[in-house]
C-alpha cells in the first residue's frame, strides 16, 4: 500500500483532525507525527498535556497505523526518513507563517515525486469552542504559573519581550515570524516597573505602588497565555514582599526578580553616575528566604538580581553574591551589565557555571545587543528579557505623528506611516 503522513500539533481530536485522518485512509497507510512540545512552541501554543497523552489520544481514533514523534518543524528529517508517497494537511497553512512549512514540504517532496494533498480545514462552532477552551485552560493561574520552569527546560533560551498594556501582551502573545526557513514566537512577557511607570507618566522611582502594578497584571492575563516574569525592584520591605509573593503566585504570575540594592530606586542604566546603595548579602538573602518561605506552589520562582557589575564592584563581589543568593534559594540569577560590550557578562556566566551548572541565568541585553542569542546560550544563559524595547519604538513614533499634524494642522501627511485601526483589532479576539 501506499505511505500518507500527516502531523498534529494539538491536545484534543476534535472532527477536523478526524476528518483528515478518514482521508488519509482512503489513499494507503497513515502514519501520525505529533509535533514534539519543543518544536510546538516556536509557532503553536503550549500543549496542555504531555506527549505521551497527545500520542495516546491520536492512537485511540483508531485512524493511525503509526504514531511518531515529529521533532523538527520542518519536514525535511521525516520526509527523509519515511519517504511518503503523501503527505496530507488542512488547507489553512496557505497564508500567514505557517505557508513557509507547506513550502518546506512541497521541496521535500518534489525531491522524489511524492504528493501533498491538501483538505478543507474544518472551521464551526464546535471547533471553535474547544480552541477557546484550550486557550482558556492556558490562562489559568495553575497553568501558566509552572510554564516557565517548563520552558527553561524545553528551550535553549527562554525569549521574554517587555509587555505593558493588554495592547503589547498581544503583541507579545500573536507575533510569530518565518525566517531562514524557521517559524519562531516569544516565550515569555517581561512587566518591567520602567515601562508600567512610563506608560502612567510617572518617575522610575517605585512610585506606582504594587496594587497598580497587579492591574497591569490583570489587564495582561485577561487576553494572553504566555507566562509572566514581574520586574519586582528591590522587593520593597520584607514584610511587604512576602505577601506580594503569594499574591503573584495565586494571580498565576511566573517568577519575580528583585534587585540587591537598598533605599530610593534609581535606574541600573544610570550606574554610578547617579547614588545607589547595595544592600548587603546578609539581608537579601534573608529576603529572599522570607519570599521563598512564603510560597505555597514549588513552581514560582524569586529571582535574585546582582547590582556588583552595575556599581563597578567587580566579578568577584558578583559571584560572592550570586553564591550566597542561590543558598539562601533563589530560584535563578540575574547578572547585569550597562557595558557595550558582552564581554563582562561572558565572564560572569562562564565562572558562575563553572560552579553551578544547574541554577538558570538570567541576562537583559540592553547595553550589549549586538549580542545573539545563541551566543548566551553558549555561556550558559536560560532567559533573555529584551525589557523595553516595545515602550522605546512607540514613543518616537507617536511623538513625531503628534509633531507632524501640528505643523499640518491635518493627519494627511502622517496617514501613510500609520497602521489601520481594522488591522490592530484582529489582534483583539471576540468573545
Amino acid at each position: 500500500m501506499k505511505k500518507v503522513y500527516t502531523c498534529f500539533c494539538t491536545d484534543v481530536i476534535h472532527e477536523g483532525h478526524l476528518n483528515i485522518l478518514r482521508e488519509a485512509n482512503k489513499y494507503g497507510t497513515v502514519i501520525v507525527g505529533i509535533l514534539s512540545d519543543a518544536a510546538m512552541i516556536k509557532y503553536n501554543r503550549f500543549p496542555t498535556i504531555t506527549i505521551e497523552e497527545r500520542k495516546q489520544i491520536v492512537c485511540d481514533t483508531g485512524l493511525a497505523h503509526a504514531v511518531l514523534i515529529q521533532n523538527e518543524i520542518m519536514y525535511d528529517k521525516v520526509i527523509a526518513d519515511l519517504q511518503p508517497d503523501y503527505v496530507i494537511h488542512g488547507d489553512n497553512w496557505c497564508e500567514g507563517p505557517e505557508r513557509a512549512i507547506r513550502e518546506n514540504v512541497l521541496q521535500n517532496l518534489a525531491a522524489y515525486g511524492g504528493e501533498l494533498i491538501e483538505i478543507e480545514y474544518t472551521y464551526n462552532e464546535h471547533v471553535r469552542r474547544i480552541d477557546e477552551n484550550i486557550r482558556e485552560k492556558l490562562s489559568m493561574p495553575e497553568y501558566r504559573r509552572r510554564r516557565l520552569r517548563q520552558l527553561i527546560n524545553l528551550c535553549p533560551v527562554v525569549k521574554t519581550i517587555e509587555v505593558h498594556s493588554g495592547l503589547t501582551g498581544l503583541i507579545a502573545e500573536k507575533t510569530i515570524i518565518a525566517h531562514n526557513g524557521e517559524l519562531d514566537q516569544f516565550d515569555a512577557m517581561w512587566l518591567s516597573s520602567l515601562c508600567d511607570s512610563t506608560a502612567k507618566g510617572k518617575p522610575d522611582i517605585e512610585l506606582v505602588d504594587m496594587s497598580s502594578r497587579m492591574r497591569t497584571i490583570d489587564d495582561v492575563m485577561e487576553v494572553t497565555t504566555k507566562p509572566i516574569i514581574l520586574d519586582g525592584d528591590t522587593g520593597g520591605l520584607v514584610e511587604h514582599f512576602v505577601y506580594n509573593v503569594r499574591t503573584l503566585e495565586r494571580m498565576g504570575v511566573s517568577a519575580v526578580i528583585i534587585e540587591d540594592k537598598t533605599g530610593l530606586k534609581k535606574n541600573s542604566l544610570f550606574g554610578t553616575e547617579v547614588a545607589q546603595t547595595q544592600d548587603s548579602i546578609e539581608n537579601f538573602c534573608n529576603k529572599i528566604r522570607a519570599g521563598k518561605n512564603a510560597q505555597r506552589t514549588e513552581e514560582f520562582m524569586i529571582i535574585a538580581r546582582i547590582e556588583s557589575l552595575i556599581l563597578e564592584k567587580g566579578q568577584e563581589d558578583a559571584l560572592r553574591r550570586a553564591s550566597a543568593y542561590v543558598e539562601a534559594g533563589a530560584d535563578a540569577i540575574m547578572i547585569h551589565s550597562r557595558k557595550k560590550s558582552p564581554n563582562e557578562i561572558f565572564e560572569f556566566c562562564d565562572s558562575f557555571r563553572s560552579q553551578n551548572q544547574d541554577t538558570p541565568l538570567v541576562v537583559v541585553p540592553t547595553s550589549f545587543n549586538s549580542v545573539t542569542e545563541a551566543e548566551l546560550a553558549q555561556h550558559g544563559v536560560n532567559i533573555v528579557i529584551y525589557a523595553n524595547q516595545l515602550t522605546r519604538s512607540a514613543f518616537p513614533a507617536m511623538q513625531n505623528t503628534a509633531v507632524e499634524i501640528l505643523k499640518n494642522h491635518r493627519a494627511l501627511e502622517v496617514d501613510a506611516k500609520l497602521m489601520p485601526f481594522q488591522e490592530i483589532i484582529t489582534l483583539i479576539d471576540d468573545m
